[in-house]
C-alpha cells in the first residue's frame, strides 16, 4: 500500500510517499512547493483568500498525483505559519472544505516530539535532533530514559521579517544551559543539509561549523544561489537558520553535527504507518 504525508510549512509546502507493507516503510519520492506562508503571516498577522485559494490549488494538485499514482491513505499537517495565523481556525476550515481532507494543526511540542519516529532517535543519549523551521525550532533527546521536547518561537522566515523575540533568544539559552543537552546535533531540514553539502561534508566539527558560517555570512544572494546553486527561497533565509544553529551551538557547546533528511512529513507517514498496520494485529486478552 502507498501512502502520503503533507506538511504544509511556513517556508514551503512539503508531501512524502512510501511504499509500505505489514512489515516495512519504504520512501519512494518527494514533492516540494515554494509557497512561503510565512511571509504574509508574520507582515499582515493573517493569511489572505488570494494566498488560502493558491495553498488550495496546491493541495489539490498533491490530492490528483495521489489518486493517479494509486496513493488512497494520506494524512496533511500544518505546523508554524497555521498557528500564528489570526484567523486560524477560519482558514483551516475553508481549505479543507475545498480539498474535502482533515488539515490538522500540531502545536509545536507535538512536532518535536514527533521526532521519536526518526529511526535512530529512540533510546539514543547520545544525540540531540533539532529542527530549525521557518517559524519555529524544536529539540528532541534522551536523557537516561526520559524523552525531552521542547519548541522556541524562532525560525528563517520568522528571523528574515525581524519578528523574532529577544525574550525568546534568552529562553532559548537559558533552558539549553539548564538542559545539558547531547554534544552530537543531528539537524533536521533543508538549510543544514544544504550548509553541510556546500562544504562537500557529511558532517562538521564545532571548529568547522564557526569557520564556514563565518565564510557563508559574507556571501551574496547572488553567490549562493549561482556558485552553490541553492533555490532562491533557500539563499535567503539560509543565514537565518544557521544564525539559529549557531546559539545551539556555541551555549550547548556541540562537539559535531550532522543532518538527515527527515521532516515533519516523514514522521507524519510513519505515524500513519503504524496506525494502518496495528488494525491488522489481533490482541487477545
Amino acid at each position: 500500500m502507498k501512502i502520503a504525508a503533507v506538511d504544509i510549512g511556513t517556508n514551503a509546502i512539503k508531501s512524502k510517499i512510501f511504499d509500505t507493507s505489514p512489515t516495512s516503510i519504504n520512501f519512494i519520492e518527494g514533492i516540494r512547493t515554494p509557497i512561503r506562508l510565512g511571509t504574509e503571516v508574520f507582515e499582515k498577522g493573517f493569511l489572505s483568500e488570494e494566498t488560502l485559494k493558491l495553498l488550495v490549488k496546491t493541495l489539490k494538485d498533491y490530492e490528483m498525483y495521489f489518486q493517479n499514482n494509486g496513493i488512497n491513505k494520506f494524512e496533511i499537517v500544518a505546523t508554524s505559519a497555521f498557528r500564528d495565523t489570526s484567523n486560524s481556525e477560519d482558514a483551516r476550515r475553508y481549505v479543507e472544505n475545498e480539498i474535502e481532507h482533515p488539515i490538522r494543526i500540531i502545536s509545536g511540542l507535538e512536532e518535536a516530539k514527533l521526532i521519536r519516529f526518526h529511526p535512530k532517535s529512540e533510546n539514543n543519549n547520545e544525540k540531540v535532533f533539532v529542527d530549525v523551521g521557518g517559524g519555529s525550532t524544536e529539540f528532541f533527546f534522551n536523557n537516561n530514559g526520559k524523552t525531552i521536547i521542547k519548541s522556541f518561537q524562532l525560525g528563517a522566515v520568522r528571523l528574515l521579517h525581524n519578528i523574532d523575540n529577544k525574550k525568546e533568544w534568552n529562553k532559548l539559552r537559558k533552558w539549553i544551559c539548564e538542559n545539558n543537552i547531547p554534544k552530537k546535533l543531528i539537524g533536521l531540514g533543508g538549510n543544514i543539509r544544504s550548509f553541510l553539502k556546500m562544504y562537500s561534508l557529511n558532517s562538521m566539527t564545532n571548529y568547522e561549523f564557526k569557520t564556514n558560517y563565518e565564510k557563508l555570512s559574507v556571501m551574496t544572494f547572488n553567490i549562493l544561489t549561482e556558485k552553490y546553486e541553492l533555490s532562491s527561497d533557500r539563499a535567503d533565509v539560509i543565514k537565518n537558520a544557521l544564525k539559529i544553529y549557531s546559539e545551539i551551538i556555541k551555549h550547548g557547546e556541540i562537539e559535531k553535527i550532522k543532518s538527515t533528511k527527515w521532516g515533519v512529513s516523514d514522521s507524519i507517514a510513519v505515524k500513519l504507518f503504524h496506525e494502518i498496520y496495528s488494525k491488522k494485529i489481533n490482541i487477545k486478552n
